[in-house]
């Protein structure tokens, strides 16, 4: 879940937050999510600007939101044309709110997938979570700001990880008031800045075999 409860939109439903998305085939759609303290979605303007820096077009590449809230940056994905996302997300409650979303924007099950569970602890079992082959190009962190501890782990593990593509992008987003997250060995293509936010796109270093 994250951090700092406000809406996107500033709209409240019925008791639920409404947030839509910014691009893609699923362009201005909505989806709702609870009015929950520490729900924290990715401003419209911070989408726009990772997507920008992404290309919009992400047709065959694998996603994983570790953090995934609202679910609005899986959903983002899966608009632009995304092959598959994996959407972490510790509450049940959101989880299934997720579910709903994905099912009321006619998301075929092969996908998306929601896993109701805490980030770090999918992160510890992520090697038995995929077909043997499927590799991650794009992962998204945005753990709740109060927890940098959170995003500190995640990114260790992330690291090393032999399931993530030899070029994987990773997203990360962090409270602007805390020293940047250096993840090692990868490169660090674009940053920015919007209201408490600080958020960064990085790239895995892709290290080449030596000259014979």
């Amino acid at each position: 879940m994250k951090s700092s409860p406000r809406s996107l939109s500033g709209q409240v439903v019925r008791g639920k937050q409404v947030v839509r998305v910014t691009g893609g085939a699923m362009r201005s759609r909505r989806l709702h999510f609870p009015a929950m303290p520490g729900l924290r979605p990715t401003p419209d303007r911070v989408r726009e600007t990772l997507f920008n820096w992404l290309g919009q077009n992400l047709d065959g590449w694998r996603v994983l939101d570790l953090f995934a809230g609202s679910g609005i940056l899986g959903i983002e994905s899966i608009s632009r044309g995304a092959q598959w996302v994996g959407l972490i997300e510790q509450s049940a409650r959101v989880a299934a709110e997720i579910r709903h979303s994905l099912k009321s924007m006619s998301v075929a099950d092969e996908r998306a997938r929601v896993w109701s569970q805490d980030a770090l602890g999918w992160l510890r079992q992520a090697p038995t979570q995929f077909v043997p082959g499927e590799r991650i190009d794009l992962v998204f962190l945005d753990p709740p700001f109060a927890r940098l501890d959170l995003l500190s782990e995640a990114v260790e593990r992330l690291q090393q990880a032999d399931w993530m593509a030899d070029d994987a992008y990773m997203y990360i987003e962090q409270s602007a008031q805390e020293a940047s997250i250096q993840p090692v060995g990868w490169v660090r293509l674009r940053e920015g800045r919007a209201g408490e936010s600080a958020f960064a796109l990085w790239r895995r270093e892709t290290v080449l075999p030596p000259s014979e």
